[in-house]
């Protein structure tokens, strides 16, 4: 079919490159205006979708924004017969969604209707949710409220990261779009209207959710943890000497549920463990990245820098 694909992130590249070597025809990638990127933030930085496509030779749009009537224009005079969307990042108005043949079908990285919005992986995970999937709708005017053609379901691992999932998810979308595709070709994908029951919206992360509470449990430490690991990545202040300085927390684990470890907080840090109380509980500290500097196994940091306290 002939297409137009809309993404960003990294997230997005597997499926453009999926339905690209399936023999779709990719009329145009919409993508984010590139940003200012790298350490000073001068040089602007076209993103992942934007450099792939134009790696495999398909014109790049990045307007600011689909609001202005030319755009919209521009858009219809494309004349696909479907958009594909993942994770591209801009409001669709409704003559985007109506501007193609069959309309704008979405890849969101939760089982809808749980997880809607901006961060489904980070909040799944950060909920302790054991399970959360791939599904791909027919957009409509709502937040993620259109009806649903395809899913997969997706286990989710005890101490899987946000990271980790994420890959898992950007392969699943890929395959499950090329598959709708398919369907929408031949006249056989069918669309199931969402249940109105158990609709969670999953608000973008917010910076002040970034710092752990140790009085916390340890599975909701260990829930926060790898939920925002590896970015935005939660983090505590450590002191080193008579400096407290703030750290990346990348990965844990759960050391004790209920066990007697301590007021939330104490720290007890040798033979190259790192282990702190919590509300009930206590978690194991396994990968922790100083400001500045690279990631490290617990061991290997604590060589660099001994810690005598965290808050």
């Amino acid at each position: 079919m002939r297409l137009i694909f809309m993404g960003t992130p990294e997230f997005s590249v597997p499926t453009l490159v999926a339905l690209h070597d399936r023999g779709h025809e990719i009329a145009a990638v919409y993508s984010q205006p590139p940003r200012p990127a790298g350490r000073r933030g001068l040089a602007l930085t076209p993103s992942p979708v934007h450099r792939m496509a134009e790696e495999i030779g398909i014109p790049v749009r990045t307007p600011q924004s689909l609001k202005q009537e030319a755009e919209q224009q521009a858009f219809a005079a494309l004349a696909a017969d479907a958009a594909v969307v993942v994770a591209y990042g801009l409001l669709l108005p409704e003559p985007i969604l109506n501007g193609t043949r069959y309309g704008c079908y979405n890849g969101h990285a939760s089982l809808l209707p749980r997880w809607r919005g901006a961060a489904p992986i980070n909040r799944a995970i950060m909920a302790g949710d054991t399970e959360t999937g791939m599904m791909v709708m027919r957009m409509d005017a709502g937040l993620d409220t259109g009806d649903v053609a395809l899913e997969e379901r997706v286990p989710i691992g005890p101490d899987q990261t946000a990271g980790e999932l994420h890959d898992e998810l950007a392969r699943s979308c890929a395959g499950l779009m090329v598959t709708a595709m398919a369907e929408l070709e031949s006249g056989t994908l069918s669309l199931t209207p969402q249940s109105a029951e158990g609709v969670v919206y999953a608000a973008k992360i917010s910076k002040d959710e970034t710092r752990i509470d140790w009085a916390l449990s340890a599975a909701e430490v260990h829930n926060r943890i790898r939920g925002l690991s590896p970015f935005p990545g939660a983090w505590c202040e450590m002191r080193f000497g008579e400096k407290w300085e703030r750290v990346k927390l990348l990965r844990s684990r759960v050391a004790s549920v209920d066990g007697n470890d301590g007021e939330p907080g104490a720290l007890s840090a040798d033979d190259g463990r790192i282990e702190i109380a919590c509300g009930s509980g206590a978690v194991t500290l396994e990968r922790l990245q100083r400001a500045g500097g690279k990631p490290l196994a617990a061991d290997t940091f604590l060589r660099g820098a001994p810690v005598s306290g965290v808050r």
